[in-house]
């Protein structure tokens, strides 16, 4: 059974962008999360942070109540299927606040020699 992974961003998604400060939360987005999560979904926290800044940021989520299945890295059955913790974090949706989305199919991609896995 496949289980949901959302890779989530911290600043300007979870919180308003005040970055190396925390901004106000954004309440739509963490409910969805918390109710994506309580629905069964794993959540990666996907974010640029680093140091002392990463350490507040968790902080800051686990004082709203929210807590990850792992932090910029994959999860283990990721990491395992592919035999490698790659710097690309895989997920089935990415929320992040300058996301553009869009999906390639294999037809699209056809042209480029590619597989229908690649």
């Amino acid at each position: 059974m496949h289980t949901k992974k959302i890779a989530v961003d911290f600043d300007g998604t979870l919180c308003e962008n005040k970055f190396p400060s925390i901004g106000r939360p954004n309440w739509k987005v963490i409910n969805e999360l918390l109710a994506e999560q309580q629905a069964g979904s794993k959540i990666i926290l996907w974010t640029c942070r680093a140091g002392e800044d990463l350490k507040n940021a968790l902080e800051w989520c686990k004082n709203h109540n929210i807590e990850f299945d792992a932090v910029n890295e994959n999860m283990p059955d990721i990491i395992e299927a592919f035999a490698v913790n790659s710097r690309k974090i895989y997920a089935d949706e990415y929320w992040d606040d300058r996301a553009v989305v869009k999906r390639f199919n294999a037809e699209d991609m056809s042209d480029y020699g590619c597989q229908v896995d690649c």
